[in-house]
């Protein structure tokens, strides 16, 4: 807990209570004991009580399920990470209090279920235990025909009684999610719920109450990243999409396939990758411009289609959610790896746009922006999100959407003449006229795969290979030219910058905050542009003795991950190094510290 004021002790022995600004606990049991859906309430409930929250969660890659964990950290102040270490413990089994135990801070309370943990001796001079038989009572409260089923939602109601959470809310959001359903299912879990509520917690030392939240920005919104990509694609004006299931992209592709026909849109489910994008290629190519979606190994798949597009110059916007690789990898976990095949990715020389979200909020957004710069500059336009910022949940300001949403239906107005290659065309960006447009001239072009001069037609003119690929590498020169340069977070000079991009913005920024409240001259900066690179770069970097990036990926052969190669070839600057994991794990922000310490010994060492 931080910043705590404990209040005196009430009257009875009941536990004192003691004012927090926040808290984080973690709870963990397996996949199919409903750890996700308590994380879930937990953190809608924080964002509706004008609250930040930050969340984050494993699950098991096999069908047949495993250990699981949910952590959430909620505070009346901003929220930059899930937390490196927790204040709460709540295990179901004993591998899940043996395996997490080194999570909880020392002094911290394990709330753990007597039915099926046995606290070990020597762990409970450093934490507190507080056993209750979870799973026999919730058995109790619903009818042993049940069995535990719903004991996720006793354990909620506990966690409501020690920090004093909105009881009413809490049951609004039982209700959305279970009213659906037959009304037993709905009677159980209230029931359930209700019973861990009253619960005696007399052997509980304290009980916390959240100091009044410092946000006052309005309503606000909950959801996770891939909701919020969905969304914000739809808020776009995209109204075509087509993919092929893949964890964890698959949630993206469900939403869009049950709300896209709400606004007169489609979204269909291919025989395969190949087929997804060059679906989604076809409806861009027709004027409406759509998405396609996958991870790793789906945009293996997609690639060549990628070249197509590029050529023909069509607008197309990819999501590519990251996952840990290479193959089948760890479809569960979190890694940075798709960097160089979102950017490179295909043969021939093929340009395209990536961009990345920093965070849930931002993954609206950027969605909105991808189609924009797919569409301003006829091009396949990258989002590469990740596991972590995919699943996790967030509260944040709700957008304006009578001012964010777009209509961007083809326009069918007669042109004179139309030439979709025009070599004359300032930095490379020919306006497009989508089939079906009447051209006055009657000179209508074709599209393909192949080189072609101005109107289209194949050629294998090394004089237009040339120019045409000088046209569409401008098209990128352009847009880099134009792209805002990214601000520093602290000081604009010191000894060490911290570099990321992603989903890993969050703990980067709480790590310069630790480290310069320590004394220490660290700072930031977070690089949503990728391909191309926004321009000032290379004077920010000259400000700091150290740039050290920060990535979820290998280090390579040469000690730096895929970030940092793009860096150090752009600028030819030898003290950008690589800060790399590979555990599948996000960061924490001691790690990045602790790692940036040891990084800029070894570079002093070195010299």
């Amino acid at each position: 807990m931080s910043d705590s004021t404990v209040a005196a002790p009430s009257a009875g022995g009941a536990p004192k209570v003691s004012k927090i600004t926040e808290t984080v606990i973690r709870l963990a049991g397996n996949s199919q004991d409903g750890i996700q859906a308590i994380g879930g309430f937990l953190a809608r409930l924080a964002g509706r009580s004008e609250q930040e929250v930050m969340t984050l969660m494993t699950i098991p890659a096999t069908i047949s399920g495993g250990p699981s964990i949910f952590q959430l950290r909620i505070g009346s102040g901003e929220v930059l990470s899930a937390g490196d270490d927790a204040d709460v413990l709540m295990p179901f089994y004993q591998h899940s209090y043996e395996d997490n135990i080194d999570s909880l801070k020392k002094g911290g309370l394990v709330l753990y279920d007597s039915d099926h943990v046995e606290p070990k001796p020597e762990w409970q001079k450093d934490y507190h235990h507080v056993g209750v038989p979870i799973s026999s009572l919730t058995i109790e409260a619903i009818g042993g025909t049940a069995k535990d089923k719903g004991k996720n939602l006793f354990a909620l109601g506990l966690v409501a009684k020690m920090f004093d959470l909105n009881v009413a809310k809490l049951e609004h959001l039982i209700g959305e999610r279970f009213g659906g359903k037959d009304t037993s299912v709905l009677n159980n879990a209230l029931a359930a719920f209700h019973a861990g509520y009253s619960h005696s917690l007399g052997n509980i030392l304290e009980t916390f109450r959240f100091v009044e939240s410092q946000r006052k920005e309005g309503q606000q919104v909950v959801m996770n990243g891939n909701e919020a990509l969905a969304y914000g694609l739809i808020a776009s004006g995209i109204r075509f999409g087509a993919g092929y299931p893949i964890t964890p992209w698959s949630d993206v592709m469900e939403i869009l396939r049950r709300e896209l026909p709400k606004y007169g849109g489609t979204f269909v489910q291919c025989e395969d990758e190949i087929a997804a994008i060059s679906m989604a290629i076809g409806a861009s190519y027709a004027g409406k411009t759509a998405v396609t979606g996958s991870s790793g190994p789906g945009i293996s798949l997609k690639t060549e289609a990628v070249g197509w597009a590029v050529m023909a110059e069509i607008p197309l916007v990819i999501c590519d959610i990251q996952r840990g690789g290479p193959s089948t990898g760890m479809p569960t976990n979190v890694e940075q790896s798709d960097l160089n095949i979102a950017c490179f990715g295909g043969h021939g020389d093929s340009p395209r746009v990536v961009v990345a979200p920093a965070n849930v909020e931002d993954c609206f957004y950027i969605a909105i922006e991808a189609v924009n710069l797919a569409r301003k500059y006829n091009v396949p336009v990258f989002i590469l999100s990740d596991q972590a910022i995919a699943t996790r949940i967030e509260a944040f300001p709700e957008p304006n959407l009578e001012q964010v949403c777009q209509d961007i239906s083809p326009d069918l107005t007669p042109v004179p003449d139309h030439k979709p290659y025009d070599l004359s065309a300032p930095n490379g960006v020919s306006p497009r006229v989508v089939p079906g447009t009447r051209i006055m001239s009657g000179r209508y072009p074709i599209a393909g795969g192949l080189e072609h001069d101005e109107l289209g037609h194949p050629t294998g003119s090394p004089k237009l290979h040339v120019q045409m690929t000088a046209k569409r590498r401008k098209k990128l020169q352009a847009l880099g030219a134009a792209l805002p340069t990214p601000k520093v977070y602290g000081p604009p000079e010191g000894n060490i910058l911290l570099v990321g991009w992603g989903s890993t913005q969050g703990p980067i920024r709480e790590a310069v905050d630790r480290a310069r409240a320590a004394g220490d001259s660290v700072s930031s900066v977070h690089i949503r542009y990728l391909n191309p690179l926004p321009p000032g770069l290379e004077n920010i970097f000259s400000g700091f003795n150290n740039v050290l990036v920060v990535e979820m990926n290998d280090e390579g052969l040469y000690g730096y991950g895929q970030l940092a190669s793009l860096l150090r070839a752009r600028f030819c600057d030898p003290k950008i190094r690589g800060i790399n994991k590979t555990d599948g794990l996000t960061w924490k922000v001691k790690d990045i510290l602790e790692r940036a310490k040891t990084n800029v010994a070894t570079g002093l060492r070195r010299m």
